[in-house]
């Protein structure tokens, strides 16, 4: 069933790369030989972004308006009020915030929640506060499929706020009668380019598998109900909109699971999944050893990137916001071709370093107010295509921009740093 790596086809659109490293999951995406995007699941990851618990209550705080629970029995979670649902007689549900939190939860109760991000140990972990060790989760649960998001306690169909260009919303309107039986359905930007039919299925597909989480929901007895996504699912699911050519997989057991889930979700990418058989099993990421990923992926932990014409990003990460500086170098052209070559980068290395919130870049300084509004224009058209939300801010005068990114995943360095420990 193996093929023989010398037979790898090079050069396609998107290829998925998977491979493993001492339980650890590595999932690249690869455009024209160039690393597109990164996805690591360490294997000492405690809490993965989206996994569903049933949780109980163990304490209130007041001054927080927050909740603290236990997730597993070894995890805890911090549930903010205005993340709170409240079950309603008309069976609808009701978002927190109206009264304390202490006055519809309380020490004890049991509750469905789901984690909003992943969470890690650190090694510093034992100066770190009950606060910072609790994982950020929320009781508005949703299901993510390839082409929709099953968001089962709204009561309205919708598409995703990410989505900002008025053509394709106006299109993906019209494509949300047809799934007008399933609830709380959230279209993703790659169902504008599928069949009504399919999305119909998928969304049949996300109401099932709530009505089975919800079987889970009863007792006393918490813990994890369902996980999160893994690096595989997450990377099938940003690029449902990318033509995907190959899956290209090391192990068998991955390839069974990956099998099943497109079977699933994506029938049309079963018969791209490809099993390789490297020539050398001793090499650590072989097959992004000779895929001639693995010298990129090591580069992402520079802090600088060389642009094509002799420019320059350098990344400095800080305790609060990330700072970006372009630099000229040699290049004699003017300086908003720079930027837009910059800012086209910059946003190549914000999904692949995973860096977020507080994002603060310093482009050239440009004189005319057209080319600052283009600059912009183009980094939100960048931003688009961030599987994370992604809000960028206007230029000031001085060539500063101001981003801020919501990442679900810890950064890459800390999900590296957690491989190696």
């Amino acid at each position: 069933m193996a093929i023989n790596s010398a037979n790898i086809a090079r050069g396609r659109i998107l290829d998925i790369l998977v491979d493993e490293l001492d339980g650890s999951l590595w999932v690249a995406s690869v455009k024209d030989n160039k690393l597109d995007g990164l996805e690591v699941d360490p294997a000492n990851e405690e809490v993965r972004s989206g996994a569903i618990y049933w949780a109980k209550v163990t304490h209130i705080d007041k001054s927080l308006d927050a909740a603290f629970l236990d997730l597993d029995g070894e995890n805890s979670g911090l549930l903010m009020n205005a993340d709170v649902r409240i079950f309603q007689k008309d069976g609808t549900y009701k978002k927190g915030g109206d009264v304390a939190i202490g006055k519809v939860l309380k020490t004890g109760h049991m509750i469905p929640v789901q984690a909003k991000s992943g969470y890690l140990p650190r090694l510093d972990s034992t100066d770190l506060t009950f606060e910072d060790k609790a994982v950020s989760v929320s009781m508005d649960i949703t299901i993510p499929g390839r082409h929709l998001i099953l968001a089962p306690m709204m009561a309205e169909n919708r598409i995703s706020s990410r989505i900002t260009d008025k053509k394709q919303r106006k299109q993906l309107l019209k494509m949300l009668r047809s799934v007008e039986n399933i609830q709380g359905c959230i279209l993703r930007a790659s169902a504008a380019d599928v069949q009504t039919d399919i999305l119909i299925r998928e969304g049949k597909i996300l109401k099932d598998m709530w009505e089975q989480i919800q079987a889970f929901f009863m007792g006393d007895e918490l813990g994890l109900v369902m996980d999160g996504p893994d690096a595989v699912q997450r990377s099938l699911g940003d690029n449902a909109h990318r033509i995907i050519n190959g899956i290209e997989i090391t192990t068998m057991d991955k390839y069974q699971e990956v099998e099943e889930w497109c079977e699933i979700f994506a029938p049309d990418l079963v018969t791209k999944i490809i099993p390789v058989e490297l020539p050398d099993h001793n090499i650590e990421l072989g097959l992004f050893d000779y895929r001639d990923v693995l010298d990129q992926i090591e580069y992402l932990f520079q802090p600088y990137v060389i642009l094509k014409n002799t420019g320059n990003i350098i990344i400095q990460e800080t305790a609060a916001l990330t700072a970006i500086d372009v630099n000229r170098g040699g290049d004699k052209r003017d300086r908003y071709s720079v930027n837009i070559e910059a800012a086209t980068e910059i946003g190549r290395q914000l999904r692949l370093r995973n860096l977020g919130g507080i994002i603060v870049i310093d482009f050239l300084k440009m004189t005319k107010k057209k080319d600052r509004d283009n600059l912009i224009s183009a980094l939100k058209e960048i931003a688009a295509y961030d599987p994370c939300t992604v809000q960028v801010h206007s230029m000031t005068s001085l060539g500063l921009v101001e981003i801020t990114r919501k990442r679900r995943t810890p950064a890459l360095q800390e999900r590296f740093d957690s491989v190696l420990d």
